[in-house]
């Protein structure tokens, strides 16, 4: 029965006697927010010679917890609270589907049923030690991976399960998932204070981009120019570092050929079959710089198109998609068609490579040759002053570190000594400064293809430039190209410039 507490008015909060001998403290503390019923906070404290004293320090605990609005107000499950929070938080539809996912598979099995209040750092932490373990929540027990969840009988395709870990770059997105759901917990006065600000999230995995190389990336255009429509598709996502989605929703009327730019406006979202038109990423449009080369190609593709409507007694409209599958362009491709159809090809040359790839690959090209990071991550669409851009998508580039090299060495001196074939150490001569005018010009351009100004492929400066920025004789500028061609550094033609190789 309830001991009356005091001697005046009505006491708040009752301690109860139960038949075991234990005081159970009941404190009143709202009305519960998600049941709409009478919300309690309750403890039982063990009967002892001192349980009396315990339990009225609880009931003073209780009521401070309540004066203080510090209190839970709602015996509401995670489980619950993920349902009410995906009902109101407002994401995009592709983003939607990832939480959804993840609540299904990971959360609700293992936190489900845990109280809101009731989660602390350590029950976080066993969380993702299991996740760590086994992505299946398997606990340990022996199994069978099942190949469907469907009746079935079990063939080749079912296998003894085995414990794979989760990715940690997954498990960083239970974690946000989590501390997004109780930072709306905390606005909706469902608790006070949130237990996953206490703890420490799961680092996040290290970036390793693996963009094409120079040749891969030449192969590549090679077989996606087999056909005009899917290797422009190809070439654009090289050159401007768009995303597949961005690529998919542009229009005819957002590329000014006059100009040379390029407008990303919006993107595609997919999601199984269903696709639409969103904004992008960073919900910002951007203009991107196109070079002589993509203007040229785009003007040459824009009349193909135009030639294979026209065929089908068909008009270009002028807000036509780039690449689509019509004859008129009013349908966009589907992003997912567009990476599997990458992935097929890049499988057929030999290399396991997915299209975003190309991205990776244009900030790489940009940076290793001398762009700012700022205007890399202006065209691809990143904020924060170019951190990810550095972070995630430039890779190491074995040219640019060869160039630092180089660099490295023509400021700092020679060594002494040097080792031969054998190993014997022998004295480093100093090279001779070039005395006569061809040799000097010889010089700086050697040196200019040394450190990367001058790639293979370039035209040399023609012979007048060279004998009017050294002031000296056409003859002169002659003789130091045919001292770089007898060092096979360049390729001489008759009628065209000379080109290093």
């Amino acid at each position: 029965m309830a001991t009356p507490q005091g001697t005046k008015g009505r006491t708040r909060g009752e301690i109860e006697e139960l038949p075991s001998g234990s005081l159970r403290v009941r404190v009143y503390a709202g009305i519960d927010p998600v049941s709409r019923k009478r919300n309690y906070l309750v403890e039982t404290v063990p009967p002892g010679p001192n349980a009396a004293k315990l339990a009225e320090k609880v009931r003073t605990r209780f009521l401070n917890q309540v004066d203080e609005q510090r209190n839970p107000k709602t015996k509401a499950t995670i489980g619950q609270l993920m349902d009410r929070y995906m009902e109101l938080t407002e994401i995009d539809d592709k983003t939607k589907s990832g939480y959804e996912g993840i609540i299904r598979n990971h959360i609700r099995p293992l936190l489900g049923h845990v109280q809101v209040a009731r989660l602390d750092g350590e029950v976080v932490d066993s969380f993702y030690a299991e996740l760590r373990r086994c992505r299946t929540h398997c606990k340990g027990r022996a199994g069978t991976d099942h190949h469907t969840e469907g009746p079935h009988s079990c063939d080749k395709r079912c296998r003894a399960h085995v414990c794979k870990p989760l990715a940690q770059a997954t498990i960083r997105k239970v974690h946000w998932v989590l501390s997004g759901a109780y930072k709306r917990a905390i606005r909706w006065r469902w608790l006070t204070v949130n237990p996953i600000e206490m703890t420490e999230p799961p680092p996040s995995p290290p970036p390793k981009p693996h963009p094409p190389t120079t040749d891969q990336a030449a192969r590549i255009l090679n077989e996606a120019f087999k056909d005009l429509d899917w290797g422009m598709l190809v070439w654009m996502a090289m050159v401007t570092g768009a995303r597949r989605g961005e690529l998919c929703a542009i229009r005819w009327e957002y590329v000014e050929l006059d100009k040379g730019v390029l407008t990303i406006r919006s993107s595609i979202g997919q999601e199984g079959g269903r696709t639409w038109e969103k904004d992008t990423k960073d919900h910002q449009q951007r203009r991107i710089a196109l070079d002589a080369d993509s203007i040229a190609l785009l003007r040459a593709y824009l009349l193909h198109c135009e030639t294979q409507a026209d065929a089908l007694g068909l008009k270009l409209p002028r807000d036509a998609r780039v690449f689509s599958l019509d004859p008129d362009h009013a349908t966009w491709r589907k992003p997912d068609s567009v990476s599997q159809r990458y992935s097929n090809m890049c499988a057929r040359l030999g290399w396991d490579m997915n299209i975003h790839d190309l991205r990776h690959y244009s900030a790489t090209e940009l940076i290793s040759s001398g762009v700012d990071v700022r205007t890399v991550a202006g065209r691809l669409g990143h904020g924060g002053g170019g951190t990810t851009t550095l972070r995630v998508y430039s890779a190491w580039r074995a040219e640019a570190d060869q160039r630092a090299a180089g660099n490295l060495t023509n400021h700092i001196p020679r060594p002494p000594v040097a080792l031969d074939v054998s190993g014997t150490p022998t004295t480093v001569r100093e090279p001779e400064e070039p005395s006569a005018p061809y040799e000097r010009i010889a010089a700086d351009l050697r040196a200019a293809m040394a450190c990367g100004v001058l790639r293979s492929g370039d035209e040399l400066p023609t012979m007048a430039d060279l004998g009017n920025r050294y002031s000296v004789a056409i003859s002169t500028a002659h003789r130091a190209v045919e001292l770089l061609q007898a060092e096979r550094l360049v390729a001489v033609s008759r009628g065209r410039r000379a080109r290093v190789v």
